[in-house]
């Protein structure tokens, strides 16, 4: 980690005193790189380098925060942004509750998500990878898009306690692929997250498109009729869905808001399948983990189902704060998701299709405008979209058009589930905007799910 961040972080906690602020100072870099391919050509190859601070005072029951982009050679600028702090903190409007003041114990530095390698990443091995992935697959009719991102993002902290900062440094890259026809309207595309650089595995992505547009071409389009369906989850699938339902049902905000599906009596209870399992992880450092939090709890494993039983809610410190609770280190940007792996041996898309079945199964790899319908119930929707397969029971593909499914989180992951592969996935659920804040996931590469319910089913792509 870079003394000049540190250095920087002292000189404003120096000046925040000086103004007899009581502040939480926040850094944030990163170095930001990005290929995006159009009809099989380069459109756009950027980097970007941004530093952001982010200032929070405390006075009382009232806060106040102010954030900046600023030039790390122009101390005088953020000098101005803490004389704005200053001037807003009076005109806050008082909480409810008293606000916890950060105060760090001791120094943290965290740097085992950052790859050398990755940082170092060169355009001529963004281009390769795209190449390797897309080759012999591309024609007058199919083309090639999507992006290659990359980069290292460095965050850091300290507070007018004492001289104590926490700081981290990750690298990382989300790559997306998409072979379209411009004849028959369809897309199939692949994803690929990577915490350094021996992750990014050009080949398996080719394998997975590969063998996608063979049965897009080949295999006959159907409009499956509306009804009730075995769906094999792919992980990116599984992984926005597990997202979604932990800020939604597993948070103590969530809980107090009266917006989860989830509350308090049912800690403990047998609300999902015995055979999933999922929790916070810190030390799972391939999805981006932090040891501590904003407020200097040190993170560790933290259960939220165990066999099906939900076991606890998430406490940020502000929430905690809020409602009378105890924190649970979860004042972080996000949660270090993990879904257990199963026991079945199906663990590539190759074998899912071989698979002997007895009945007909749609693959949805990626569900895609996903909304919740009903917090409160824990039902959300969402469409298919590209890149599904029927696989029929005598063996045979077909290639269904986009259908919608409406469900809750107790349908996905509850007593219908049948089997969770071997095999897990780490999927990248980061957002494309804003500043760079890697996020991801890590489920199993399959999730196979009885009486799931198509509830609108298109006639086309």
């Amino acid at each position: 980690m870079s003394n000049q961040v540190i250095d920087l972080l002292q000189k404003l906690r120096q000046s925040a005193i000086k103004r007899g602020l009581q502040a939480l100072i926040s850094y944030h870099e990163e170095d930001s790189y990005l290929m995006r391919f159009a009809n099989s050509a380069i459109s756009l190859n950027t980097n970007e380098h941004l530093i952001s601070l982010d200032f929070i005072a405390f006075d009382g029951r009232k806060r106040a925060s102010y954030s900046m982009i600023v030039d790390p050679t122009d101390f005088e600028s953020m000098e101005k942004g803490l004389d704005t702090l200053a001037e807003m903190l009076p005109h806050a409007q008082p909480l409810s509750y008293d606000p916890t003041f950060p105060v760090y114990e001791k120094d943290v530095v965290d740097e085992r998500p950052f790859d050398p390698a990755l940082a170092a990443l060169t355009n001529e091995e963004r281009l390769a990878y795209f190449n390797t992935l897309a080759e012999g697959l591309e024609s007058d009719d199919i083309k090639l898009s999507g992006i290659f991102s990359n980069g290292t993002t460095t965050t850091a902290q300290i507070s007018t306690a004492n001289e104590h900062t926490q700081c981290f440094r990750s690298t990382d890259a989300q790559v997306t692929a998409v072979l379209s026809s411009e004849s028959l309207k369809w897309e199939v595309n692949a994803e690929q997250s990577a915490q350094k650089k021996s992750d990014l595995d050009a080949e398996g992505l080719h394998a997975d498109l590969a063998l996608l547009v063979k049965h897009y071409q080949e295999d006959q389009s159907v409009q499956l009729p509306v009804g009730k369906y075995t769906v094999v989850f792919g992980p990116a699938a599984t992984a926005e869905i597990v997202n979604i339902m932990a800020y939604y049902g597993m948070t103590g905000a969530a809980l107090m808001q009266g917006y989860s599906f989830l509350k308090e009596e049912d800690r403990g209870k047998l609300l999902f399948s015995e055979k999933v399992s999922l929790r916070d992880d810190p030390g799972v450092v391939e999805i981006f983990a932090q040891t501590a939090d904003r407020f200097g709890f040190e993170r560790k494993p933290f259960p939220l189902v165990s066999e099906g039983r939900f076991q606890a809610f998430m406490w940020d410190q502000d929430s905690a704060d809020e409602f009378g609770k105890t924190p649970t280190g979860h004042d972080v940007s996000h949660a270090s998701l993990v879904m257990d792996a199963g026991s079945s041996e199906i663990n590539t898309l190759q074998s899912l299709i071989d698979m002997k079945r007895e009945e007909d199964i749609l693959y949805i790899p990626y569900i895609h405008y996903m909304n919740v319908v009903n917090p409160t119930q824990g039902m959300i929707t969402g469409s298919s979209r590209f890149g599904a397969l029927f696989l029929k029971k005598d063996g045979s593909v077909q290639v269904p058009y986009n259908v919608r499914l409406t469900q809750k989180f107790s349908d996905f992951f509850g007593e219908r589930v049948q089997w969770l592969s071997q095999k897990q996935v780490v999927y990248n659920v980061s957002s494309s905007y804003g500043r760079r804040d890697p996020n991801a996931l890590k489920v199993p590469r399959f999730i196979c799910v009885k009486e799931i319910e198509i509830s609108h089913s298109n006639p086309s792509y």
